[in-house]
């Protein structure tokens, strides 16, 4: 590797490139150069491992096993979190990401509480190229899905995870409430749930309606990093979901089936690819 070539790779990168005017960097691929090393390095302080397993407890398991899940893809495996809780309750996992120094600490992570992942770096966009087989579930979970700042890239993505699902899989897809955030009913994020880390701030610095620019500071050394996300609205992304194929689309709270909209920090949605029975149609329409 030349060293220009090293100078443009995250994996090697100390510092975020955002340009002159951070609020313009509204390209989907620039989420390869956000996550540079000393970012990634400090991700498990953000997420807190021990926080978030109690905060949402067995939710995604227990949601797992109700659509009697056993293969499951992690389609945003980040540090290996989720990887991790579903290998130890037994499912089958493959972990992917499109940051390479994400998978390397998500492998790393795995490897200190003795499981080894089978990691895939892999672009959703083109995921069906990158893997073999289907799977009971697909999860897409960290607000990760809001990377995606481009219409066609979105309903790509969404396909390609319904064609690596069989006939009667799911695909659990989170993200932040955006609604909440645009429409100003929220004073942001509580970290309740999500972000649970002790001495870190995670809370939106600019948002409209093409763009939401998180910051990240850590107190211990007064370190900042920023991501750029697509705010997405729920009513949108129920709406893809249906145009892709999926038939039924529930979605949770801050892991709850009863909520005010503007409550939640996140939605999570569980999309179902089975077909509806004819009756299940004739309720729906009615």
């Amino acid at each position: 590797m030349s060293r220009s070539d090293t100078a443009a790779d995250p994996m090697f990168q100390r510092q975020q490139d955002f340009g002159a005017d951070p609020t313009e960097i509204r390209q989907t691929d620039h989420y390869q150069h956000e996550y540079v090393h000393d970012f990634v390095e400090r991700w498990d302080d953000l997420i807190d491992w021990d926080g978030r397993a109690a905060s949402e407890g067995n939710f995604f398991i227990d949601v797992l096993r109700k659509h009697n899940c056993h293969t499951v893809i992690d389609a945003a495996c980040g540090t290996g979190f989720h990887s991790v809780q579903l290998r130890r309750a037994g499912f089958d996992v493959a972990s992917v990401d499109g940051s390479p120094q994400m998978l390397a600490k998500a492998f790393e992570n795995a490897r200190q509480r003795g499981h080894i992942l089978k990691t895939v770096h892999s672009d959703w966009r083109w995921m069906t190229r990158d893997m073999v087989g289907r799977y009971d579930a697909i999860i897409c979970l960290g607000n990760s899905f809001t990377h995606i700042f481009n219409e066609h890239d979105r309903r790509r993505t969404l396909a390609e995870f319904y064609a690596m699902l069989k006939h009667d899989g799911i695909l659990i897809l989170d993200q932040r409430n955006y609604d909440a955030l645009l429409d100003g009913t929220t004073g942001g994020p509580s970290h309740k749930y999500y972000y649970c880390g002790e001495g870190v701030s995670a809370e939106p610095e600019h948002v409209d309606e093409g763009l939401a620019r998180f910051r990240y500071e850590f107190t211990d050394d007064n370190s900042v990093y920023h991501l750029n996300m697509f705010p997405l609205r729920k009513a949108y992304v129920h709406d893809l979901m249906h145009q892709v194929g999926f038939q039924r689309v529930t979605t949770y709270g801050d892991f709850q089936s009863s909520y005010k909209e503007e409550d939640p920090d996140f939605f999570i949605h569980v999309a179902e690819k089975s077909y509806l029975t004819e009756d299940e149609d004739a309720e729906g329409t009615r």
